[in-house]
């Protein structure tokens, strides 16, 4: 088994952990995810801020803020440190879908219902419905090569590409 930091950070996935930032802010949250880059993704997040008042010397009153974020993805380049704070949750076994090769799905604009009887879906059929597909075909001929019209062109026999009579 490789042992990167990618496999070290794969045990603690689903735990509390405890993430202190470049500007000293510090991240508690559900660890639910990583990649290259070790940018995180954490569930029920809560960040915890330290306010000073005073000079950097003498200070007069110290206080800390708390602000619940929820789902977040923190970017690894602000990352200092990172604490395991608990063991997964008890409920977190059903809640989180296990990992792995699963089943491909199509979704969004690509997937196409599937009629139940083993029909073509609405508009794929054989008769046409209207207002799906392209322009009738009317619209894109050339002038004077509408429905009901004769082809326009010589007289019968002579091709396209031919010489007209009479070249030779």
């Amino acid at each position: 088994m490789p042992s990167g930091k990618g496999s070290k950070l794969l045990r603690y996935v689903e735990h509390r952990l405890r993430i202190t930032l470049m500007d000293s802010r510090t991240i508690t949250g559900t660890f639910l995810a990583f990649d290259k880059h070790l940018n995180l993704v954490l569930s029920d997040t809560e960040e915890f801020r330290t306010l000073r008042r005073g000079s950097r010397v003498n200070v007069i009153e110290e206080r800390q803020e708390k602000r619940n974020l929820g789902l977040i993805i923190l970017r690894g380049e602000n990352v200092v440190s990172i604490a395991v704070e608990g063991p997964p949750p008890p409920s977190a076994a059903g809640r989180l879908a296990p990992g792995g090769p699963g089943i491909a799905v199509g979704a969004g604009r690509g997937a196409m219902p599937v009629a139940g009887n083993g029909a073509a879906p609405m508009g794929l059929g054989g008769a046409p419905v209207a207002g799906v597909g392209g322009v009738g075909a009317n619209a894109m001929a050339p002038p004077g090569m509408g429905r009901g019209m004769p082809p326009m062109g010589g007289p019968p026999g002579m091709g396209r590409g031919m010489p007209p009579p009479g070249a030779y």
